[in-house]
């Protein structure tokens, strides 16, 4: 059987597939230091890292992005390939291969620069294969777990929700960064949709301080999401379901090697603990674990 076929996919990751450029300094940072430490040059874009999450979990994600035929872009696909992620459906139409560059010290992220725009510029031709046939359409939709990055357009986002070939999926929506949590906006209503977002990000939907992630979730649930995890850094994390209590867990307290990925770790272990039948109060803790895994510089499984 071809790795390309439908059936050869357990799900879908929709949004960013780029190179990460991450600098990290063992020390505190303040603006304008100049310090020594390690950079690293390495796959990511959320969509992507929800996917080689993913497939560490034994999973056969499909990713939907846009790449370019520059030599990062063929040295990136090769790199994801080896790791078990389907590129077969990359649009590769569009400009030159998306960057994400970002500085990281002892306490975590300073700053990070998103270069999206190859993704952003692709627009619906991202969304090609669940359209013709290849993976979806109209008339046979795809019927699994689909993640959704919030690095596509508020566009592409507004036509997702819509998406003939995606309404009978179970739509996993993950925003990029709180800058980009409000492009959320067309999907809080989808009946099959479940949010992933960190404090600030809810803050940012909610227009309001939220004190911590459980009084988030309940924002987030008074909004119209039907259903919405909360993550909180180093604090608990919550788990807020349309018409049931709401959950928590606290992660254990590691030391930081690295914070960019760990909510994507987390949004990936929690998907792997649900379809291995799990039920909420589990998959929470297992993703609360693996996400502190990721942070101390070990990722699970």
């Amino acid at each position: 059987m071809s790795d390309s076929e439908p059936n050869r996919l357990d799900l879908l990751c929709i949004g960013a597939m780029l190179w990460d450029v991450i600098g990290r300094s063992s020390r505190v940072m303040a603006q304008g230091n100049d310090m020594p430490g390690r950079i690293s040059h390495v796959p990511g874009g959320v969509a992507l890292n929800v996917a080689l999450a993913l497939a560490r979990w034994g999973m056969v994600p499909g990713i939907l992005s846009a790449v370019g035929r520059d030599t990062e872009g063929e040295a990136l696909i090769g790199a994801v390939a080896q790791c078990g992620v389907v590129t077969d459906f990359l649009c590769r139409d569009g400009g030159p291969t998306d960057v994400y560059m970002a500085i990281e010290d002892a306490n975590g992220l300073i700053a990070a620069i998103a270069d999206a725009h190859s993704l952003e510029d692709a627009g619906e031709m991202v969304l090609a294969p669940i359209r013709d046939g290849r993976l979806a359409s109209a008339d046979r939709p795809w019927k699994g777990v689909a993640v959704i990055d919030g690095n596509l357009t508020t566009t592409q986002l507004s036509r997702i929700a819509q998406e003939p070939g995606l309404q009978s999926a179970d739509l996993r929506i993950v925003p990029a960064s709180p800058g980009k949590a409000e492009r959320l906006a067309p999907l809080i209503g989808a009946a099959h949709g479940c949010f992933y977002l960190n404090r600030f990000e809810a803050e940012v939907l909610a227009g309001r301080d939220l004190p911590e992630s459980a009084s988030a979730a309940r924002a987030m649930l008074d909004l119209g999401m039907r259903r919405v995890i909360v993550t909180d850094g180093g604090y608990p994390v919550a788990d807020g379901l349309s018409g049931e209590e709401i959950l928590s867990a606290a992660p254990p307290a590691v030391t930081i090697a690295r914070v960019t990925g760990a909510g994507d770790s987390f949004l990936a272990a929690h998907i792997a603990a649900e379809r291995s039948g799990a039920d909420r109060a589990t998959a929470l803790e297992k993703a609360a674990q693996a996400a502190a895994a990721h942070v101390s510089g070990k990722d699970m499984p």
